[in-house]
């Protein structure tokens, strides 16, 4: 075992990791998935995997839950009393949270600790939205009043990514939870001991026996959690092909469903833009996390008359960014995920090579000793294609950016939305009036101005197109967890 495991408190290789069922530690019935660490390449442990069987117990137990503890009863302000401590006790492990993200995903401790405190943030906000959160009564139209309420789905089956497993999972637990619901979270495969910590934070806050339940494991485990009779509503954070899959299980049962799904978003540079600002954000929005983030800006359209300047500002950028090893405070960039994820991206460039493009910055593996295990890649900027290019339509996950010009308004606005997904856009101009009018006909959830990156917990997130349904975070949020009740009152 590496001392990065043994500082995380990962147990021995020779032990494996328990899931969390129904909030109590047990032993998984499937085979152990073994967890490495991207940076190094070595294992830092197993964590045990959960049969079929184990899954359907766990959504056995948060229907049984729901009705014994009577959680969705509770008065706003106690389910919130318990998202607070939840918050409190995400923050005080913030730093052995920090360390087992990092050594699992890659993601510097720097990132990783900010994820944490974040992950913390969710849970304090949905305990504020809990206890603040009002009923509406329509106008009547006759001789009754109307009282609109919002009733808890039952058990939610929550899946979340590995790249941002701690944000990932309170976005989930934390809005389920006030809204009255029971939670089965099923871990990434690679990130499962710092999801598993997660939920003992939130059973360690209080939360009544049996309404939050842990898992691992690979596609079997996903497909017995989303196709239980059992669950009320399916919440998935990743891919766009399971997400589509799952979509179609779902839709002969008609369980509603939250979907947050891939995005290959534009960032925009108009001639006018505060130029150096514009490089560094789109410089951070793509390479930042390593690129493995679901709206990194990784289409670059600039205006073609300030191409050639804003192409040195962004390359300059790009070399002040730090590649090293996560844990090395100076490190801005880690490695990708995994190795099998590193090839990857790696075959994507290659792809954009052979279509014509040029490598403008990175576009290989780095050298030194301190990269030789890891599965690292440098920060890469490929020019010389259009938008039609493959490396530009497809999500590539990495960090690799397709520089493209435009001429005009008209122009950019088609190509930024000829694209079938649609999670998030950057512009950059100091022009109000055409920042509104291109923010308005991006196709896109998130649209930033003059920032990047910018996230709220307040704020709804989600996507157009292929990039999902539904939102998460911000008021609806929680209500996204819940069903609208009509109740008619005579008063005759």
């Amino acid at each position: 075992m590496s001392l990065l495991a043994k500082e995380a408190g990962i147990p021995p290789v020779d032990q494996t990791q328990d899931l969390l069922i129904a909030g109590r530690p047990v032993a998984g019935d499937g085979p152990p998935l073994d967890v490495f660490n991207p940076a190094t390449g070595a294992l830092l442990g197993r964590v045990g995997t959960s049969s079929p069987a184990q899954v359907s117990a766990a959504i056995a137990a948060g229907r049984e839950a729901l009705i014994e503890t009577g959680w969705s009863a509770f008065p706003p302000h106690e389910r919130a009393r318990v998202l607070s401590r939840a918050a409190d006790e995400i923050e005080r492990q913030a730093d052995h949270l920090a360390t087992l993200q990092m050594s699992e995903n890659g993601k510097t401790r720097k990132e990783s600790h900010a994820q944490a405190i974040s992950a913390a943030g969710i849970f304090r906000y949905y305990a504020a939205v809990c206890e603040c959160s009002e009923e509406a009564m329509p106008p009547a139209r006759g001789d009754y009043f109307t009282m609109q309420v919002h009733e808890p789905v039952g058990v939610v089956a929550a899946l979340t990514p590995w790249n941002s497993p701690l944000t990932m999972g309170a976005q989930k637990i934390a809005p389920a939870l006030a809204a009255g619901n029971a939670v089965v979270l099923k871990a990434a495969e690679t990130t499962s001991f710092v999801t598993l910590a997660l939920g003992q934070c939130v059973v360690e806050a209080g939360l009544p026996q049996g309404l939050l339940s842990v898992i691992a494991g690979g596609r079997e485990t996903a497909v017995a959690l989303v196709e239980d009779p059992g669950i009320g509503l399916i919440s998935f954070t990743g891919g766009t092909a399971t997400g589509q899959s799952i979509a179609r299980g779902a839709a002969d049962r008609l369980v509603p469903l939250i979907l947050e799904l891939g995005g290959k978003s534009p960032h925009i540079v108009f001639a006018d833009a505060d130029l150096e600002a514009a490089a560094k954000a789109v410089a951070n929005g793509i390479f930042g996390g390593t690129g493995q983030s679901c709206v990194a800006g990784s289409r670059l359209f600039v205006q073609a008359s300030v191409a050639d300047r804003f192409r040195a500002l962004l390359i300059a950028a790009a070399g002040a960014m730090t590649l090293g090893p996560p844990s090395d405070p100076d490190s801005v960039i880690g490695p990708l995920s995994s190795f099998a994820h590193r090839d990857r991206v790696e075959a994507f460039v290659a792809a954009g090579l052979e279509a014509g493009g040029k490598v403008l910055f990175g576009g290989q593996r780095p050298e030194g000793d301190a990269f030789a295990e890891g599965a690292y890649y440098q920060p890469t900027i490929i020019g010389g294609l259009d938008n039609s290019a493959t490396i530009a339509q497809e999500e590539i996950f990495g960090p690799v950016l397709c520089f493209m010009t435009f001429e005009d308004e008209t122009s950019l606005i088609a190509a930024a939305n000829d694209s079938a997904y649609g999670l998030a856009a950057g512009i950059w101009t100091q022009d109000y009036r055409r920042a509104w009018r291109v923010a308005r006909a991006i196709e896109a959830g998130t649209v930033w101005i003059n920032t990047y990156k910018q996230l709220s917990i307040a704020a709804p997130f989600g996507g157009f197109k292929l990039s999902g349904v539904g939102r998460e975070k911000g008021l609806q949020g929680m209500r996204a967890y819940q069903q609208t009740k009509s109740v008619y009152w005579s008063t005759t």
